[in-house]
C-alpha cells in the first residue's frame, strides 16, 4: 500500500493552491512583495530530486519551465531565481521566483528576508497565474 501524497504543513501555510500539472501541485507564496511559485511533486516521501525517477525529473523541469513562462508573463521580470534548498522543509519543493532589480531583497535570496507582505487580492492573482499556467 502506498502512502498518500500530503503536502508539508510549513508550505501549505506559506501558500495557497495555484492548481496541479501531470507532476506538481503549484502553489503561490503569501508575500506580494516577490512573484513567486513553489512546485512540489505530488508523490509522498520526496526530499531530493534524485528521489525521483528519470521522467519524473524531466517533468519536473519541464513544468518548472512552464511555471517560469507564467510568471514572465504575470510579474515580467529581470531574473527568475530557481531552487530546490531543503533545508527547513524536507519534502521536495522547487521555488521559481520572479526577480526585479531593487525588489525587497535585491541582490540577495527572498528565503529570510524581511517580513511577508500579503497580496491586496491573492484570489485575482491565482486566477491569473492559473489560467495562464494551466492553459499554456
Amino acid at each position: 500500500m502506498s502512502i498518500p501524497f500530503e503536502l508539508d504543513p510549513r508550505l501549505a501555510g506559506d501558500t495557497v493552491v495555484v492548481g496541479d500539472l501531470p507532476l506538481c501541485r503549484v502553489l503561490l507564496m503569501r508575500d506580494s512583495r516577490f512573484a513567486w511559485l513553489v512546485l512540489v511533486p505530488r508523490q509522498a516521501g520526496l526530499s531530493e530530486v534524485a528521489d525521483l525517477a528519470e521522467a519524473d525529473r524531466a517533468a519536473l523541469w519541464r513544468e518548472v519551465d512552464l511555471a517560469g513562462a507564467a510568471l514572465r508573463a504575470v510579474a515580467p521580470c529581470d531574473k527568475l531565481n530557481i531552487g530546490a534548498l531543503g533545508n527547513i522543509v524536507r519534502q521536495l519543493h522547487v521555488h521559481v521566483v520572479a526577480r526585479v532589480e531593487g525588489d525587497a531583497a535585491w541582490p540577495g535570496p527572498v528565503w529570510g528576508s524581511g517580513k511577508a507582505e500579503p497580496y491586496a487580492d491573492i484570489e485575482a492573482v491565482v486566477s491569473q497565474l492559473r489560467n495562464t499556467l494551466l492553459s499554456g
